[in-house]
């Protein structure tokens, strides 16, 4: 390796500590058009389409099918391969790899969880010396409990990513005044191009921009038109960006000359809001503050259809999860990223939603973007 970041070796460290523990000599990262993990670029840089090999002994091998693009990103100490070396199938892959690293006869293999059933014989096939495993709780749900909590590079990140969310936030208001952004496909594609003019991959996910006809559902379908935007009543914009991998994930309500009913929505979900974020601090149970936003909503005989929020970083849907479920046992940790994002929805009022992106620190916490009800 030419050059390599201390923050990636010692992520990678973590895991093979984890392997260890387990006693798993080898196991294998796919990232894939079918089955994609954004781990592999947690753990080397690398943006994607490879195969990640790492084994007890500490070594790793990354088999990129863009082998160029492989050796310009991945900054953690790895070996790089091609996978057409691998006839361009991970059975024929993953059984080189086990020969060239090592691995002992009757060692243990993990192969990801999301392996279809067809494939994992093709593992067991060609590793008939090993034992294969194929399970929910290994590898994969040790690397999503690791990436709930955000390291400092992570967290300057996400920083940046939400101070250009911010600034696109301040334009859309401006441009949604003037009347410049008139309709749903003005909004979603003005994000779509000062995305890319930041300097960032692109969004987070694909842009819902919902006119005040189409705000009543959850996530708009589809997910934008040419449809009016930002005329009388209630319009939502959900929208984030992707800066280095990581994501941002706010949600806009625009609200304009609204009956009192629709009046009363807003409100409901802006005291939710603050309600949350009031609560939420080091040490928090995660469903302890969708439990009170809940309890808010049903004193006004109002009901939330989603959760309360979810954490954010490589993918715009991490861990922890702000849901109130006897399963939810998620506290909140300094370093944690999520949304707090409360939601009222009605068929003949419309939608409102309001949806920012929150980083705990060991004190307090840090409310990284500015999303808000913008009163037209």
């Amino acid at each position: 390796m030419e050059k390599f970041s201390p923050v990636f070796s010692a992520r990678l460290e973590k895991i093979y500590d984890w392997m260890a523990n387990e006693g798993v000599a080898l196991i294998m990262l796919e990232d894939t058009e079918s089955r994609r993990d954004q781990n592999i670029r947690w753990l080397t840089g690398h943006p994607g389409d490879a195969l990640l090999f790492l084994s007890s002994e500490r070594k790793a091998i990354l088999a990129a099918w863009d082998i160029n693009l492989a050796r310009l990103y991945t900054v953690s100490p790895v070996m790089i391969a091609s996978y057409n070396d691998f006839n361009r199938k991970p059975s024929v892959a993953i059984s080189a790899v086990s020969q060239k690293l090592g691995i002992p006869s009757g060692s243990r293999i993990e192969v990801p969880p999301v392996t279809p059933y067809p494939t994992f014989l093709d593992y067991v096939g060609e590793l008939t010396d090993f034992d294969i495993l194929c399970r929910e709780n290994g590898a994969a749900t040790e690397m999503r409990r690791l990436r709930a909590v955000k390291d400092e590079e992570e967290i300057a990140i996400t920083r940046k990513a939400a101070g250009i969310t911010n600034e696109m936030i301040d334009l859309l208001e401006k441009d949604v005044r003037s009347g410049k952004i008139k309709t749903e496909a003005d909004a979603a594609l003005f994000i779509e191009v000062q995305a890319r003019k930041q300097g960032c991959e692109g969004t987070s996910f694909g842009t819902l921009a919902a006119g005040n006809d189409r705000s009543f559902a959850i996530h708009a379908f589809p997910s934008w038109t040419n449809s009016p935007f930002g005329g009388k009543g209630l319009s939502i914009l959900d929208f984030g960006v992707k800066l280095n991998g990581y994501c941002t994930d706010v949600t806009l309500t625009f609200a304009r000359d609204l009956d009192p009913k629709q009046e009363k929505l807003v409100n409901l979900v802006e005291k939710a809001a603050k309600l949350a974020l009031s609560m939420a601090h080091n040490g928090t149970r995660a469903r302890d503050i969708s439990s009170a936003v809940d309890t808010l909503f049903s004193k006004a005989r109002k009901k939330m259809p989603h959760g309360l929020g979810h954490g954010i970083g490589l993918q715009e849907h991490e861990y922890p999860i702000l849901r109130n479920s006897s399963d939810n046992e998620w506290v909140l940790e300094s370093g944690m990223i999520f949304t707090i994002e409360p939601g009222l929805y009605d068929p003949l009022l419309g939608g409102c939603r309001l949806e920012n992106d929150v980083l705990v620190t060991e004190a307090d916490m840090e409310v990284l973007t500015t999303a808000r009800i913008i009163r037209l």
